[in-house]
């Protein structure tokens, strides 16, 4: 358990497993990925796993209120590292200091696995998750280009 910024609710960093623990993170990661559908959400992190996907999300009094999606890799131009594909927390819980938990936790379990680094992408306007993310030691590293194969 981690101490939240509260105090008085205990903050609890852990890997979802169950198909109960990983849809009760739909709520909070569809914040983020709006575009999800409840229904085929359960089968498509099934399917991200059997490439590597994890979650692992914070729980405070029972709910879950911050979720981060992450692989670990290996690329030639990196070695061996961790992508976080995903990282959020719930509106009502933003500015407690649980994406800056999970960061941690994630940094921690990326050098206890033996990577290199941890690689994350973010939107161009997502200034205030740029503001931790720089304040947590990750720099600018490269553009990330994409060609849309199917239209929208």
């Amino acid at each position: 358990m981690i101490p939240s910024s509260d105090h008085r609710i205990p903050m609890e960093i852990h890997h979802p497993v169950t198909d109960a623990e990983i849809t009760a993170c739909f709520a909070t990661i569809s914040e983020l990925r709006p575009h999800l559908n409840f229904d085929e959400f359960l089968p498509q992190v099934r399917r991200q796993e059997q490439h590597g996907y994890r979650l692992v999300a914070v729980r405070e009094g029972g709910a879950i209120t911050s979720v981060a999606g992450y692989r670990i890799t290996e690329f030639l131009i990196w070695g061996k590292f961790l992508y976080v594909d995903d990282l959020v927390t719930a509106a009502s819980h933003r500015k407690k200091g649980q994406a800056a938990a999970l960061l941690s936790w994630i940094i921690a379990h990326a050098r206890e696995t033996g990577c290199n680094n941890v690689q994350l992408d973010s939107g161009f306007t997502l200034h205030p998750a740029h503001r931790l993310y720089h304040s947590m030691g990750f720099h600018l590293a490269c553009h990330h280009f994409k060609n849309d194969l199917q239209p929208s």
